[in-house]
């Protein structure tokens, strides 16, 4: 088998542009990979036109190993976060037509499930008033909806320190939520990496009351040293790893011995094989894995399938319940969330299949999602 063709297919919302890859074969067989890279899908385009022709075309879509290397090393340049999405989307698609080439879901040829179900929880809920009694609100249709856990970042437009307003704003916004949920219900706090060390720990001391169940990247990923303080005054677990993209770099992190958590996104990471690689070696370190997934159908379905298969994972993020209708209908198959958890996917591949015409009607915007500006969280109006 062989790939012959390879079509990027940009899907667009108002704060997120989300690029699809369509592989096709020489035996009819397509596979599809998907990112969202914020910010920069033009350069990721850019990228893929000219690896598209130097490294999928003509190559065997069974010989995963041989493509991810040979994009990691042929180029000659260090990998970050674009190179990395690219080699992640083909990779990802190639799992996708080895699976239905074979007829098995694809975390039954990595291995096979190890749990039954999958726990998620929700994000991209909160886009409402920043005022504790709107999100009360809005975390009360998360748990009606049936999650189990939620996230929220709930500290504006933030960055290095706060006021004692915006201090207090943010201890109410969270505390409105865990009246909302109840006791039982996990909240994740997202701190974005907005925080120098002493506002993190001072901002988590003052939440340790709400009982919850992680910070998120209370620092900046380029400055991973600063994170030991943060977990030596916390008694919060800590959580971090979205942005970084390369093995590395995780091994700066874990010679720390200060996360609990680790997030890879296997959409930047280099796609489901790396990605399991990364979690072997985490659980060596007693580390849990909880990959980030701010994408649709096709990288959440990819993490899906890691999750199945990976002992130490531990919950899985998902926006779409919450975002664009649309999104969904771009490549429908994945099973819905219920009672807090997805059921294990039962379709060969990664279970999803394009529905081009959604692109036709949804392509490309312009939006700039910008995490430093008053209402990020609004999400619908980020673009303006």
């Amino acid at each position: 088998m062989k790939i012959t063709a390879v079509t990027p297919l940009v899907l667009g919302t108002p704060w997120r542009n989300l690029t699809f890859v369509k592989v096709e074969t020489d035996e009819g067989i397509y596979g599809l990979g998907e990112v969202r890279l914020n910010n920069r899908t033009n350069a990721l385009l850019g990228y893929l036109s000219e690896a598209i022709p130097r490294y999928a075309i003509g190559h065997d879509p069974f010989e995963i190993e041989a493509l991810t290397s040979r994009m990691i090393i042929g180029d000659f340049g260090r990998m970050g976060e674009v190179t990395m999405s690219a080699v992640s989307i083909l990779e990802m698609a190639c799992w996708y037509i080895v699976g239905k080439a074979l007829g098995q879901p694809c975390y039954r040829l990595m291995g096979g499930a190890v749990r039954d179900k999958i726990k998620a929880y929700a994000n991209g809920w909160y886009t409402v008033e920043r005022t504790p009694e709107a999100f009360h609100d809005a975390a009360r249709k998360v748990v009606e909806r049936g999650y189990l856990a939620l996230k929220i970042d709930p500290f504006g437009a933030g960055r290095y320190e706060l006021s004692l307003d915006e201090q207090a704003r943010s201890v109410a916004l969270v505390e409105a939520v865990r009246d909302a949920v109840g006791p039982d219900c996990d909240i994740l706090l997202e701190m974005h990496g907005r925080f120098n060390p002493s506002t993190a720990i001072l901002m988590a001391r003052k939440m340790e009351h709400l009982r919850l169940a992680w910070i998120e990247e209370p620092v900046p990923p380029e400055n991973l040293p600063e994170l030991r303080r943060v977990a030596e005054r916390v008694n919060i677990p800590v959580a971090t790893g979205e942005r970084l993209h390369t093995m590395t770099e995780f091994r700066a992190l874990f010679d720390l011995n200060a996360v609990d958590i680790i997030q890879p996104d296997l959409t930047h990471f280099g796609g489901l094989t790396l990605t399991r690689r990364l979690s072997a070696w985490a659980d060596v370190h007693n580390v849990l894995v909880a990959p980030h997934n701010v994408g649709g159908p096709v990288s959440t379905a990819a993490a899906l399938h890691l999750a199945a298969c990976t002992p130490n994972f531990m919950i899985q993020e998902h926006f779409n319940d919450f975002a664009d209708s649309w999104v969904k209908q771009a490549a429908p198959g994945i099973p819905d969330m219920v009672d807090g958890y997805f059921a294990l996917p039962d379709k060969p591949g990664l279970g999803v299949e394009l529905n081009e015409a959604v692109f036709q009607d949804h392509p490309q915007m312009e939006g700039h999602f910008d995490l430093w500006r008053d209402d990020w969280h609004r999400r619908d109006v980020a673009k303006k």
